[in-house]
């Protein structure tokens, strides 16, 4: 039995990442230019999909467990209230389209999730990750810019702590 098997996915969770990781966004940046495939194995380029309105891109460790379904069922238990606040949502995990479509199906997910297998999404936003596990953080872009990030993204909160921060806007 390998324990880095075990081990990796709760270091890439609390943030412990391999030498020379890249820093997360910093706010007011620009949604990083980067492309990924989403559940439906359909091409997403999330700058053009930021370039107006609220965007929120979320970023889990693995589909279909309990913390990440909590963050998921937040989002889409509140799915009404984001979308009419013009939020259009992208949950990212490293995990592939294959487990995206059967989790968003699952759990009747109405936004988009992006099968980030490689982590180039998580590594342009800066999102440590390690073994195929992406460390919980959440990005708020209003027309293209950072307005708000969460580095320790809370799982059954998501969806109140993204609407809060609209609120003050």
């Amino acid at each position: 039995m390998n324990p880095l098997k075990f081990l990796a996915p709760a270091a890439a969770v609390i943030g412990i990442t391999l030498p020379g990781a890249a820093e997360p966004i910093a706010e007011s940046s620009p949604v990083p230019s980067v492309s990924c495939v989403d559940q439906l194995g359909k091409e997403v380029k999330l700058a053009e999909s930021a370039a107006k309105g609220y965007v929120l891109v979320y970023f889990y460790p693995k589909a279909d467990t309990p913390g990440c379904t909590k963050q998921a069922c937040s989002l889409r238990d509140s799915y009404e209230a984001i979308t009419e606040k013009g939020v259009k949502v992208f949950g990212v995990s490293l995990d592939s389209v294959k487990a995206q479509k059967a989790f968003a199906d699952k759990y009747k997910l109405p936004f988009t999730l992006l099968a980030d297998k490689e982590g180039k999404v998580a590594d342009a936003f800066g999102v440590p990750h390690l073994a195929g596990f992406a460390k919980r953080q959440a990005f708020l872009f209003l027309d293209g810019k950072l307005v708000w990030r969460d580095l320790a993204a809370a799982t059954d909160q998501q969806a109140a702590d993204v609407l809060k921060v609209i609120e003050k806007k």
